[in-house]
C-alpha cells in the first residue's frame, strides 16, 4: 500500500509531464483519426445517397443516338443488372439574357432518380422539377411558369434524324425521332441532381477546372408528354456494386469488367450496325425520292404526250381536209361525173412524206399552230432537263452518302466522368492522403518528447529506485510506476483525441464540405477498430520510450542508484577552439554556449522537436501556396494560348470560319482533340514506367498537323521533366522539347500518377475506342489536366486498323481518311475580361461544342477544401509546437534546479535568472527553426507523391511569406512558453534545492 501511495504521490508531483504526454497523444490521435473519420463519413454518406437514388455505374452515349436495338444489346451484357434508356433535350429561355437548360426525362427504371428537397415530383406533361441553383438565380418558386424554346440542334442526334432509317434489330420500319419535350412548363418541385452534388448556396460554386456542365441548368420532367423514339443515353447498374463502396478500388474493378465487355463485344458491333441503319435510311430516302421523281416525270410525260396527240390530230384533220378538197377539184375538171362523185365520197390516201410535208406547211402557215408546237417542244425539253438533273443529283447523293454520314461513336463512361462525382472523390482522396502522412510526424515527435520527459522523471527518482530495488522490489514492479504513468497519460489523451478525432475534426471538415457539396443523410460515425488502433499506436510508441528510459537506469546496481549521479566530465566545445570569437564573448555567453553544446541529448531533443513542428507548419503552408499557384502556373505559364475551341467533326469548318470572322484571333493552331485513356500495365521490365506499376488515367489526346508541329511550342510551353528524389522533379529548358513522329509527349500530371517516364511504353485509347501501344518520347511539364500530344503521322500509325492498312490504296477505305481538325488553340487580343466574354459568346454558337478561356480558368481555379484542411493542420502543428516547447522548457528547468538555486544565492535577480534560462531556449528554438524551414520544404516535396490525384500534379511552391509565418509562429510559441516557465523559476527555493542529496 505504501508503494502505491508513493506512486500516486509521485504522479501528482509530475502532473506537468502527465499533461504534456496526454496533450501530445491527444493531438496525434486527433490528427490520425480526425481527417480519416471526416473523409470516411463523407464517403459513406454519399455512397448511401448514390445507392438510394440509383446513380448509374455506367453511361453509354452515342453521336447518332441510341435505338431500341442498342438498348437490347446492352441488356444482354454479362454483369448488367438494369438498363435505363434516357431522353433529353437542350432548350433555351430568357433569364437576364439567353440561358440554356437540359430537359431530362425522369427514368422509370430507378436509375439516376433526382432527390426531392421541396414540393413534389412532376407527374403530368408540362410539370418539371428544377435544381436549387435555378431557384436562386431566377428568383422563381414552386408554381411559377416558364416557357422554353428547343435548341436548333437540341441533341447530338439532330443532324442524323433526317436520315434515320429502319431499325433492323427490332424489326420496325418506322424512323427514329429525336426526343421532344413540352415547352410550356410549371415548376412543381426542387430537387438535387445525384450526378452533381455541388452546393449552389455555399461558398464554392464549383467554378473550378473540374466543372463539366454543358448547359446552365437541368430540368427534370416525367415521361408523360415526352415524344421521340431515339434515346440520348443509356444508364446501367452493375450487379454487385450496391454492396460495395463507390469509392473503393473493388467497385472500380467490378465496373471496369462490365465496361470492358461493352467495349469488347457490343460497342464496335452496334457502332457499325447503327451507321448501316443510317446508310440504309439514306439509301431508302434516295430510292423513295427516285421513285417519286420517276412518277412525277411519268405523269408529266403522259400529259405532254396527250397534248401532242391532240395537236397532231388537229393538224391531221386539216391535212385530210386539204387533201380531199384537192382531189375534188381534180375530178371536176375531168369528163366522168361519176368518178367525181366517187372521189368526193372518199379521202385520198397520202404517203408519209407527203403528209409530213403538208403538216409542216400547215403549221408554218398558222401562227396559232406554230406557237402550240413550240410550247409542246419546250415542255418536253424542260422535262428532259429535269430528268437529267434529278438523276445527277440522286447519283451525287448516293456517292456522298457515306462521307456525309460520319462514323458513329459510342462513349462508355463510368462515374468518374461525372464532374461532381470526380471532384468530390478527388477532394476527399487528397485530404485522406494528408491524413495518412501527417500523423507520422506527430508520432515521431510524441516518442521524442515522451523519451525526454520520462527519462528525466526516472532520473529524478534515481535514489528512490535504488531504495526500492534494495528493499527487494522487482525491477518490473518499480518500472511499472512509470509505465502505468505513461499508459494512463496516453489513454486519457488518446480518449480525448478520439472525441476530437471522431467528433470535432470531422464536424469541422463536414461543415467545409457542405459549403461545397450537398450530402443528404450525413452523419458522424465511430470506427472502433481504427480508433483503438490509433490509441494503440501512440501507446506502443510512448511505452517503448518509457521502457528504454527505465532500462537505462535500472540496469545499474542499487548501490550505484543510491549515490548521486556523477556530473558529466568537463570538455571543451568546438567554439572554444575558435579563439577570436571565444575571447570576445562575455562570461554568461560562454556559459550559455557550454550548456547548449555539452548536453547533446537535450540539444538533439529540443532542436529536433522544434524543427519537426516548424516543418509541419511550413509543409501546411507549402501545400496552400502550391494549390493557390496551380491555376496561374498552368493557364498563364504552361498554356500560352488564350482560347481553346472544340466542335463536332461535322461543324469543324463552320467553327473555324466563325472564329476567323470575329477578328479576335492573332494566331492559331488547328488540332484534333479526343477524350481517351492512357493505361500502364505492370510488367516489371522497365518499359512500362515503374516496375510493376499499373493504372489508367483519362486523358485529352491532342493530334497536331504534320506541317505545324513546330507551332505547338508557341501555344504550349514544352519543358521536359524528370522525376527526382522525395517527390522533386527536374525541369528542362523551355523550348528544348519537340514533338516528332517517334512517340507521344505525356503530361507530367498523368505521368506522375502512373509512373511513366521517357522511353516507357503505354497503351493509348483514342476517341473511337481504338487501342494502340505507343512510345513515350518525353514527359512535359503540366500541372492540371492530362494532355497527350501526338503528331498526325504517328496518330495514323497508331490507330490505323489492319483492314485500313490492307486497303490503303482503296479510295473506299473509310479508316484511311485524313483527320478532321475539330479544335483550335488561339491567342486573342484584348483584356482577360473580354477574352472570357468572347469564350462565353462562342459557346452560344451552334457550331461550337466547347470554348474555354485560359484567363477565366486561371482566375476561377479553386481548391477550397484543401485550404480549410491546411488551416486545420497548421493549427494542430502550432498546438504541437506549443506542447513540445512547454515540455522541453519544464524538463530543462527540472534538470537545473540546483544550478538556478546557485545563481540566486550568488545574487542573480529573478529577471536575470529568466534571461539566463530563456536565452538558451530561444537559441535552441532558433536552431530548430533554421533546421525546420528546409525540412518543411523537403516534407512538402514528399507529399507530392502522396497527393497523386486525377489530372493534377502538385509542383511544390513555398512563398517567402510562408517561411516568415512559420518562423514567427514558432518563436511566438517559445515566448508564450516563457510566460509559464518564469513563475516556476521564481518559486525555486535556494535553501531546499541546495541541500545534499545524500
Amino acid at each position: 500500500m505504501a508503494f502505491v501511495k508513493d506512486m500516486l504521490r509521485m504522479w501528482a508531483h509530475s502532473w506537468k509531464r502527465f499533461i504534456s504526454i496526454a496533450m501530445i497523444t491527444l493531438l496525434g490521435v486527433a490528427v490520425l483519426t480526425g481527417i480519416y473519420a471526416g473523409c470516411r463519413d463523407a464517403f459513406r454518406s454519399t455512397d448511401r445517397f448514390f445507392d438510394a437514388q440509383g446513380l448509374h455505374d455506367v453511361q453509354v452515349l452515342s453521336t447518332a443516338g441510341l435505338s431500341n436495338g442498342d438498348i437490347a444489346a446492352l441488356r444482354k451484357v454479362n454483369g448488367v443488372a438494369k438498363v435505363q434508356a434516357e431522353r433529353s433535350q437542350e432548350v433555351t429561355f430568357d433569364l437576364d439574357g439567353r440561358k440554356s437548360a437540359t430537359m431530362q426525362e425522369i427514368g422509370t427504371n430507378g436509375i439516376d432518380q433526382p432527390y426531392l428537397q421541396e414540393g413534389r415530383m412532376p407527374k403530368k406533361a408540362g410539370e418539371i422539377a428544377v435544381t436549387r441553383k435555378f431557384i436562386r438565380d431566377s428568383g422563381k418558386r414552386i408554381g411559377s411558369r416558364l416557357t422554353v424554346t428547343p435548341e436548333s440542334a437540341s441533341s447530338d442526334t439532330s443532324d442524323t434524324n433526317d436520315t434515320n432509317g429502319a431499325d433492323g434489330t427490332n424489326e420496325t420500319n418506322g424512323t427514329d425521332e429525336a426526343p421532344s419535350f413540352p415547352t410550356k412548363l410549371t415548376i412543381v418541385g426542387v430537387v438535387l441532381d445525384p450526378q452533381n452534388l455541388s452546393n449552389p448556396d455555399g461558398y464554392s460554386a464549383m467554378t473550378s477546372f473540374r466543372s463539366t456542365a454543358t448547359t446552365d441548368y437541368t430540368f427534370f420532367a416525367p415521361s408523360d408528354g415526352v415524344t421521340g423514339t431515339l434515346y440520348t443515353s443509356a444508364t446501367l447498374l452493375v450487379k454487385g456494386t450496391a454492396a460495395e463502396s463507390t469509392f473503393d478500388e473493388s467497385y472500380e474493378n467490378t465496373v471496369k469488367q462490365v465496361t470492358d465487355r461493352i467495349d469488347g463485344t457490343v460497342k464496335t458491333d452496334r457502332q457499325k450496325a447503327r451507321r448501316q441503319e443510317l446508310l440504309g435510311a439514306g439509301n431508302k430516302k434516295i430510292v423513295d425520292a427516285r421513285a417519286e421523281a420517276d412518277k412525277k416525270f411519268a405523269d408529266a410525260q403522259s400529259q405532254i404526250d396527250a397534248n401532242r396527240q391532240q395537236f397532231n390530230q388537229q393538224v391531221d384533220q386539216i391535212v385530210d381536209m386539204q387533201a380531199s378538197a384537192a382531189a375534188a377539184g381534180a375530178a371536176t375538171n375531168g369528163a366522168n361525173a361519176g368518178a367525181a362523185a366517187a372521189a368526193g365520197a372518199t379521202t385520198p390516201q397520202l404517203d408519209e412524206t407527203t403528209r409530213e410535208t403538208m403538216r409542216e406547211t400547215i403549221i408554218a402557215a398558222s401562227p396559232e399552230l406554230t406557237q402550240a408546237k413550240q410550247q409542246l417542244d419546250q415542255a418536253q425539253s424542260q422535262l428532259n432537263e429535269q430528268k437529267a438533273s434529278t438523276e445527277q443529283t440522286l447519283k451525287t447523293k448516293e456517292n456522298e452518302l457515306k462521307t456525309s454520314i460520319p462514323q458513329v461513336r459510342w462513349y462508355v463512361q463510368d462515374r468518374q466522368s461525372l464532374g461532381g462525382f470526380s471532384a468530390l472523390k478527388s477532394d476527399l482522396d487528397s485530404i485522406q492522403s494528408l491524413g495518412n502522412a501527417f500523423p507520422i510526424v506527430f508520432l515521431l515527435v510524441a516518442v521524442m518528447m515522451s523519451l525526454t520527459a520520462m527519462a528525466r522523471m526516472v532520473e529524478e527518482d534515481r535514489s528512490l529506485i535504488g531504495t526500492y530495488v534494495g528493499l527487494g522490489y522487482g525491477r518490473l514492479a518499480v518500472a511499472s510506476r512509470y509505465l502505468l504513468f505513461a499508459l494512463l497519460a496516453c489513454l486519457i489523451g488518446g480518449g480525448l483525441g478520439l472525441i476530437a478525432g471522431f467528433l470535432g475534426i470531422p464536424a469541422f471538415l463536414l461543415v467545409v464540405l457542405q459549403g461545397m457539396y450537398v450530402m443528404p443523410g450525413l452523419r458522424l460515425e465511430y470506427d472502433w477498430l481504427y480508433g483503438s488502433l490509433g490509441i494503440a499506436l501512440f501507446v506502443v510508441g510512448v511505452l517503448a520510450a518509457t521502457i528504454y528510459a527505465c532500462v537505462q537506469e535500472m540496469r545499474q546496481t542499487p548501490a550505484s542508484l543510491l549515490r548521486p549521479k556523477a556530473p558529466r566530465a568537463g570538455s571543451r566545445i568546438l567554439l572554444e577552439r575558435i579563439r577570436p570569437v571565444w575571447n570576445r564573448m562575455g562570461f554568461l555567453s560562454k556559459v550559455t554556449a557550454r550548456n547548449i553544446f555539452r548536453f547533446k541529448s537535450r540539444l538533439i531533443m529540443t532542436v529536433g522537436g522544434v524543427a519537426g513542428c516548424t516543418a509541419l507548419i511550413v509543409c501546411g503552408l507549402a501545400i496552400n501556396d502550391t494549390v493557390a499557384d496551380l491555376g496561374i502556373k498552368q493557364y498563364r505559364d504552361i498554356y500560352q494560348y488564350d482560347l481553346m475551341v472544340v466542335s463536332d467533326d461535322s461543324d469543324a469548318s463552320a467553327m473555324r470560319t466563325k472564329v476567323a470572322s470575329d477578328g479576335r484571333v492573332t494566331s492559331s493552331l488547328d488540332v484534333r482533340i479526343e477524350s481517351g485513356d492512357l493505361t500502364v500495365a505492370g510488367s516489371g521490365d522497365g518499359d512500362s514506367g515503374k516496375a510493376g506499376s499499373s493504372g489508367s488515367e483519362s486523358i485529352q489526346l491532342v493530334a497536331v498537323p504534320e506541317k505545324h508541329l513546330s507551332d505547338l511550342g508557341e501555344m504550349v510551353t514544352l519543358q521536359p521533366v524528370s522525376s527526382g528524389i522525395l517527390g522533386t522533379s527536374g525541369v528542362g529548358k523551355t523550348g528544348s522539347l519537340k514533338l516528332d513522329d517517334d512517340g507521344v509527349i505525356v503530361a507530367q500530371s498523368a505521368a506522375s500518377a502512373l509512373g511513366v517516364k521517357a522511353g516507357s511504353k503505354v497503351r493509348l485509347t483514342n476517341g473511337d475506342g481504338v487501342q494502340a501501344t505507343a512510345k513515350v518520347s518525353a514527359v512535359n511539364r503540366n500541372l492540371i489536366g492530362s494532355d497527350v500530344y501526338v503528331s498526325e503521322t504517328y496518330y495514323a500509325k497508331l490507330f490505323d486498323s489492319k483492314d485500313a492498312k490492307n486497303t490503303k490504296n482503296s479510295k473506299s477505305s473509310e479508316d484511311s481518311e485524313a483527320l478532321t481538325w475539330n479544335a483550335m488553340l488561339a491567342k486573342l487580343s484584348g483584356s482577360d475580361t473580354s477574352q472570357t466574354d468572347y469564350a462565353e459568346s462562342l459557346e452560344e454558337d451552334s457550331s461550337v461544342m466547347k470554348a474555354v478561356s485560359c484567363a477565366h480558368m486561371a482566375d476561377s481555379f479553386k481548391f477550397d477544401l484543401m485550404g480549410a484542411v491546411v488551416a486545420l493542420i497548421v493549427a494542430l502543428a502550432g498546438g504541437l509546437a506549443l506542447v513540445v516547447l512547454f515540455t522541453l522548457a519544464n524538463t530543462n528547468v527540472s534538470e537545473r534546479v540546483r544550478e538556478m538555486a546557485t545563481l540566486k544565492v550568488l545574487g542573480f535577480f529573478d529577471r536575470e535568472v529568466h534571461h539566463y534560462v530563456n536565452r538558451e531556449m530561444m537559441i535552441l528554438t532558433v536552431m530548430g527553426v533554421i533546421l525546420g524551414l528546409p525540412l518543411g520544404r523537403l516534407v512538402g516535396g514528399m507529399l507530392t507523391m502522396a497527393l497523386n490525384m486525377p489530372s493534377l500534379y502538385f509542383e511544390v511552391e513555398v512563398k517567402p511569406l510562408s517561411y516568415v509565418i512559420a518562423a514567427v509562429a514558432t518563436m511566438a510559441f517559445a515566448l508564450l512558453v516563457q510566460l509559464f516557465v518564469n513563475p516556476v523559476l521564481d518559486r525555486i527555493d535556494p535553501i531546499s534545492s541546495l541541500k545534499s542529496v545524500e
